[in-house]
């Protein structure tokens, strides 16, 4: 029988769950202005200001200051936070102030491991935009000054905070779907802003924006609009669909199942449609190997990118197991097949004396029954919604600013933000070099 049902009334739910849903709906308020965290988001783009947005909505968060290499964004953010909210393009006169307890990270991703760092051993508690660095050789260091200053670090990818997800892993963990042998993933679009064609703004030159602040640690170019504001386009800046679309589903993947990583990547691909200049591609298609491990069975993932697909954006999971296939979108779906009544045989190629002795057993053991529509029955089928309005990217930035709070662990840390970057980077490494990549996800390292 099908179901549709509630998601916390169809099932226990967890503190985490209800705690989070409660907050949501009923922000918890600091017992004054001054009591809230004051926080400053560096890169103020569209992912940026979505995090600021998310964060102060909380009710638990101020934002004091903002950065960016753009002053159309900066004059955006004194637009909506106030005129008195502090403004730079320089990052390091933020991490220089003493009444800024934390930041949230939203630059282009060759920025990622440098401000993290910076931001870190400045005494700052640090939320980082996905993914958490642009190179695979730059993710032990950020482990180590989260180690090392023992500030608060959250990566941003939201899925983690789910309760859909937290639902997923939780039939997963109870065995409903058996062993599991599959898993295939995809984050597909079709719209110009979801395959990064920004727009430009039309006052955008070397004078409002900071070209060569931006550039960073980049290989030099001229100066271009289309660089600076659609920068996910190219390599020099960005991580391609892999970074962008990939680390969510290896996050959510890592989430579900308790896997750390598979240990063999490949990835193909091509630019077929948005041949714009960019340098990376549109369609992408990732196989990794992850072994057996404590929590979960060896099993393979298929995972797929694609900026021409028919719908506007579509993303998910499919877990095929032993016992039952589990959907993960917008909800989880849970499907066991019907029981097998009678098994099926194949005897044509027997002489004929063989079919009909065959035959005589086995219809000894399953008699012929006549099917009546009464006796028909559904497939087994749950499935799992969270309620109206609810956002796992508010759950995100809550969880994050009750860390600060609580000093106590985040969902999704430095270790665990590496350990779903990894294998994204890794997919472009195996793309660009046309060669399987060998990885060791526990020590996380490339095996030579």
């Amino acid at each position: 029988m099908t179901t549709r049902r509630a998601f916390l009334g169809a099932t226990a739910a967890s503190g985490l769950a209800t705690s989070l849903l409660s907050d949501q709906i009923h922000p918890k308020k600091p017992a004054s202005p001054n009591d809230r965290i004051q926080i400053a988001l560096i890169g103020c783009g569209g992912q940026g200001q979505d995090d600021a947005k998310a964060s102060v909505s909380t009710n638990l968060t101020k934002l004091v200051a903002a950065c960016d290499c753009y002053d159309g964004r900066l004059q955006h953010m004194k637009e909506l936070y106030g005129r008195d909210t502090f403004t730079t393009k320089n990052y390091e006169e933020i991490l220089a102030r003493p009444d800024i307890d934390a930041v949230l990270i939203g630059t282009p991703d060759h920025w990622h491991q440098k401000v993290t760092i910076d931001a870190l051993n400045a005494g700052k508690d640090v939320y980082c935009e996905k993914p958490m660095v642009q190179h695979i050789d730059q993710g032990l260091a950020v482990v180590d000054a989260k180690r090392r200053t023992n500030r608060i670090l959250q990566i941003g990818s939201q899925r983690v905070s789910s309760v859909i997800y937290q639902k997923a892993r939780d039939l997963f963990r109870s065995g409903a779907i058996g062993k599991l042998n599959l898993v295939e993933a995809w984050y597909d679009r079709n719209s110009a802003i979801g395959a990064w064609e920004y727009t430009i703004p039309p006052d955008a030159s070397p004078v409002t924006c900071d070209w060569n602040r931006f550039q960073g640690s980049a290989l030099r170019a001229d100066w271009d609009p289309k660089r600076f504001f659609r920068w996910r386009c190219y390599r020099d800046y960005g991580t391609g669909v892999a970074g962008d679309l990939f680390v969510h589903l290896f996050s959510g993947l890592h989430f579900i199942t308790g896997a750390v990583g598979p240990s063999r990547v490949f990835a193909t691909g091509g630019l077929r449609f948005w041949k714009d200049g960019r340098d990376v591609p549109d369609v992408l298609i990732g196989l990794y190997d992850y072994a057996e491990s404590p929590n979960h069975p060896a099993f393979n993932l298929v995972m797929r990118t694609n900026f021409v697909d028919g719908a506007r954006e579509n993303s998910g999971f499919r877990f095929t197991g032993s016992d039952a296939i589990m959907n993960v979108d917008r909800q989880v779906t849970l499907t066991a097949p019907p029981p097998e009544t009678e098994p099926e045989y194949t005897i044509e190629t027997f002489s004929d004396a063989e079919q009909k002795a065959f035959l005589e057993q086995y219809r000894r053991r399953y008699p012929e029954v006549q099917p009546v529509a009464a006796a028909l029955k559904a497939d087994k089928q749950e499935t799992y919604v969270a309620p109206h309005g609810y956002s796992d990217h508010f759950a995100h930035h809550l969880n994050f600013a009750n860390a600060i709070r609580s000093r106590q662990p985040v969902v999704e840390d430095a270790v665990f933000g590496f350990r779903a970057a990894a294998p994204a980077l890794l997919s472009n490494v195996s793309y660009f070099e046309n060669r399987i990549v060998e990885w060791d996800p526990n020590e996380m390292k490339v095996r030579s």
